[in-house]
């Protein structure tokens, strides 16, 4: 690895109206190195590497390539440059092709759409990348569409990447290809920004870390010479090592007793996917529910929640509070007081034009019969304010869109749109997913708090760690069914994965 900078960005400042994004903030790439870039939501992480990939415009500063100034006035540009950006929040055309947007932008003047498919076929193979390159985008789930996004940047031969949240929505072994794939690129001398939330992964493939805090530099050291706690105070300023993660819920001084059965489930079936399970949710406890990919979780309780159907014959049985009951639509399951916190946030989670208070206002509306759908502005945002303040939701003005906002402020939002339904049940499913380490002590603190309350909480998690350290109840599931159940006190990672796996 060269210790020549390919890139450098001098006293970077990114203004937005009146609120600073990004403060004299220094940085350096060098050519074929990984290297980290992180920092809580809010940080200034994707600003600084929009500023560097032509999305954002510094109103300070300067940017160097190979020594020269540039300012690339769009990602085009920036493209041009050799320069490219594989966004949190997907750039893909959802009713192209994945074929036709890989090659978006290089098409030659004659073109057949076979060939289109046979050239991405070829490469997305080539890359270990499962894609049907004939799918239309908008027929993809996120960690696919992260794939295609991934394979259009490398497939521009640029000499710079920056992933931002590139893992976020991936599986364990698409992880894997896709650190197989950085490393690839480090040896062919591509240098690549790494943007993350996951800091093992982060000091696991960096060359350097860089670590931001209130859009300012904090630190740029070898990955080699941090560790977990160090890149952590860096971060939030103080050390939160014991906050989360930190013990188990089996503790005896943490252990919550079950109290009246709120959900009862009964040979639930949809489609070859949920497959006979059978399961009970208590008030005042945190039901964690774990299992690996295509294990059923998610669609198990989208089944309670009223967002998928069971089976029409022999589809089994939901009770809630000892009344059976059958949702078509999540509208009804909302009025009993159910609530389900969607594991993708940007797809099925908010309405992303809209302010934080309108779409946690929205939330509430989703409760009413719809003849009581008034909308008053006045409530509208003290509504807003009162859970901006209640979840520490931050944003750089009220009337902000919340596409807008860092991850774990739209996670925030999201939750804060279901918990205004003053819910009985809540199901939070991968609720830290994509949110810094401050953002997650603040979910799981929410979290414990609810099940204190008397809620009856779910907690759907890839993330063995947070299971163990939320769980009252851990439901383990395989093939669409939920195999096994341990108390806090019993479980530990190793009976957890034999029960998921085997």
């Amino acid at each position: 690895m060269s210790q020549q900078p390919i890139i450098e960005m001098r006293d970077i400042t990114v203004r937005y109206g009146s609120a600073v994004a990004i403060d004299g903030v220094s940085f350096d790439l060098r050519a074929g190195e990984i290297h980290a870039l992180l920092g809580e939501n809010g940080a200034g992480k994707s600003t600084l590497t929009k500023s560097m990939a032509g999305v954002v415009h510094p109103a300070e500063g300067q940017i160097l390539l190979d020594g020269q100034p540039i300012a690339p006035g769009s990602p085009k540009e920036a493209l041009h440059l050799g320069i490219a950006m594989v966004f949190q929040e997907t750039s893909l055309v959802p009713t192209m092709t994945v074929g036709q947007n890989l090659f978006l932008g290089q098409e030659k003047m004659f073109n057949r759409l076979r060939g289109v498919n046979i050239a991405a076929q070829q490469f997305l193979q080539s890359l270990n990348f499962d894609v049907n390159p004939t799918a239309t985008v908008d027929m993809l789930g996120a960690a696919k569409r992260q794939m295609v996004e991934i394979a259009r940047a490398v497939l521009h031969k640029v000499r710079v990447i920056v992933f931002d949240e590139p893992t976020a929505t991936l599986t364990p072994e698409e992880k894997q290809h896709f650190f197989a794939l950085v490393k690839d690129l480090k040896k062919r001398g591509v240098s690549v920004v790494f943007i993350s939330h996951a800091l093992e992964e982060a000091l696991a493939i960096a060359d350097r870390i860089t670590v931001l805090r209130d859009a300012k530099h904090v630190l740029t050291k070898p990955a080699q010479e941090l560790d977990r706690e160090a890149i952590v105070k860096a971060m939030i300023g103080r050390d939160l090592s014991n906050t989360f993660y930190g013990h188990k819920r089996g503790d005896e001084d943490s252990v919550r007793h079950e109290g009246k059965r709120v959900l009862s489930v009964q040979n639930l079936r949809m489609a070859g996917i949920v497959q006979n399970t059978s399961f009970s949710i208590f008030a005042g406890q945190v039901t964690g529910v774990f299992g690996l990919v295509g294990a059923g979780r998610t669609e198990t309780f989208k089944i309670v929640s009223g967002a998928l159907k069971r089976n029409w014959l022999h589809g089994g049985e939901i009770e809630l509070n000892g009344h059976k009951v059958r949702y078509r639509t999540p509208a009804p399951a909302i009025r009993d007081g159910i609530a389900y916190v969607t594991e993708d946030r940007k797809v099925e989670g908010f309405f992303e034009t809209m302010s934080p208070a309108r779409n946690i206002h929205v939330g509430q509306l989703a409760k009413e019969p719809f003849w009581k759908m008034w909308v008053s502005r006045k409530a509208e945002r003290i509504l807003g304010q009162k859970w901006s303040e209640a979840l520490n939701i931050k944003a750089v003005s009220r009337d902000v869109k919340v596409i807008e906002l860092s991850g774990g402020n739209q996670q925030k939002v999201v939750i804060a749109k279901s918990l205004v339904q003053e819910p009985e049940l809540i199901i939070f499913d991968e609720p830290t997913r994509g949110v810094d380490v401050g953002a997650i002590a603040e979910i799981h603190q929410l979290i414990n708090r609810l099940a204190d309350e008397g809620n009856a909480v779910v907690v759907i998690s890839s993330y063995l760690p947070e299971v163990l350290a939320l769980s009252d109840r851990i439901l383990v599931a395989r093939q669409g069914k939920v195999v096994e159940e341990f108390t806090a006190r019993e479980a530990d990672e190793k009976k957890i994965m034999y029960a998921a796996i085997h």
